[in-house]
């Protein structure tokens, strides 16, 4: 910004007097190299901490035509695709193990606290058993059951006395149960989450998928830990991953790499699902943090803790890939430890300058 100001005020001078001043203009472009200076020294800092490491991540993109998936009776065949895809990367050095968003979604939703017992989930323990040194991390459409109304968003079952939680959320698996979950925190307005005035035109959303009766949210920005290989995951479900300060509390909580599940399946084949993907980019760069992106149609990939993407696959292609990620230590950068103060720091700079502005304006006009 600075160096945005000291240009304008020596082209100015130029075009109005015609003068040219080399020692401003040599002041000008060192202010314009320094930040860039100093970004590259604090990356070298970060990227040296990394802790190198033999086992791989494995990222899953089975390309399911989202509104397939709220089809009924298609659930086996789709976790078959997906136990089909992580069979064809996965070895004997594979530690996680990663698919999209509602990659588990029954028509009646999946209870978190019996989904062992779920039947239709046996082919899923079936194939962590196979393979009992992997942690899936999953997107998954559950609720919970409450014998009391336990939030603003819970609802009445048919069973009298009983309530029950919708939730977009994501489980930390292993081949014995449940690690942990997620619940999505940020919900899309109209199709996730609707107030109570606006519940009349709910059916316009259906075709963009995800419930108007709303899912509850997450308040606390909880890493999930998988203690077995290391990493402590911040978890970001669809379009959460926009967010900067959302995000980076996550980190500041521990976390040591980002993964991200989406569907941007619902949106076609339009730039949307591109710029979704860069999102993730500034994300790695803000933290320092590897990130791991799964995404039902694309694009799936790996991305460095520099912003550089890597094996990124194109929409509408089932594929799966593989990485020797390592994690990254406790190493906690600027915006980590304190937000985007910068943005609120020029921000105000701005109002001051527009304001110191208008009052010179009105002196040299009426003074």
């Amino acid at each position: 910004m600075i160096a945005n100001i000291l240009i304008f005020q020596l082209l100015k001078k130029n075009v109005q007097h015609s003068i040219f001043n080399i020692q401003r203009s040599i002041f000008a472009i060192l202010v314009l190299i320094a930040p860039v200076s100093i970004s590259y020294l604090m990356k070298s800092r970060a990227t040296s901490n990394q802790q190198q490491a033999i086992s791989n991540i494995v990222i899953v993109q089975p390309n399911i035509d989202p509104y397939e998936k709220i089809s009924a009776g298609t659930f086996e065949n789709q976790i078959q695709k997906l136990v089909h895809l992580s069979e064809s990367q996965i070895d004997s050095n594979t530690s996680l193990l990663i698919w999209p968003e509602t990659a588990l979604y029954t028509a009646n939703g999946i209870e978190e606290d019996k989904m062992k017992e779920n039947e239709l989930l046996n082919p899923l323990w079936d194939f962590l058993t196979r393979h009992s040194s992997i942690t899936l991390f999953t997107g998954v459409e559950s609720y919970r059951v409450f014998n009391t109304k336990n939030s603003s968003t819970s609802k009445p079952m048919q069973e009298a006395g009983y309530f029950y939680e919708s939730y977009n959320g994501s489980a930390l698996l292993n081949n014995t149960s449940a690690l942990s979950y997620y619940h999505k925190s940020m919900l899309v307005p109209g199709v996730e989450t609707l107030p109570w005035f606006l519940q009349f035109i709910d059916k316009w959303f259906e075709k963009f998928g995800g419930t108007t009766a709303g899912y509850t949210k997450q308040k606390d920005r909880t890493p999930l830990t998988d203690a077995k290989h290391g990493y402590v995951i911040a978890p970001a479900i669809c379009y959460e991953s926009i967010y900067g300060e959302f995000m980076r509390r996550y980190i500041r909580n521990g976390a040591n790499i980002i993964c991200i599940i989406t569907n941007d399946g619902w949106w076609g084949n339009t730039p949307g699902y591109k710029q979704h993907m860069n999102y993730a980019r500034l994300r790695a760069i803000e933290t320092r943090k590897w990130v791991a992106r799964s995404a039902n149609t694309g694009i799936s990939c790996f991305i460095d803790p520099s912003g550089h993407v890597i094996n990124p696959q194109p929409w509408n292609k089932a594929a799966a890939i593989k990485l020797n990620q390592p994690a990254i230590d406790n190493y906690q950068t600027f915006f980590v430890k304190h937000g985007d103060i910068l943005s609120k720091i020029f921000t105000a700079i701005s109002i001051l300058l527009v304001l110191f502005n208008i009052g010179y304006w009105i002196r040299k006009k009426f003074g």
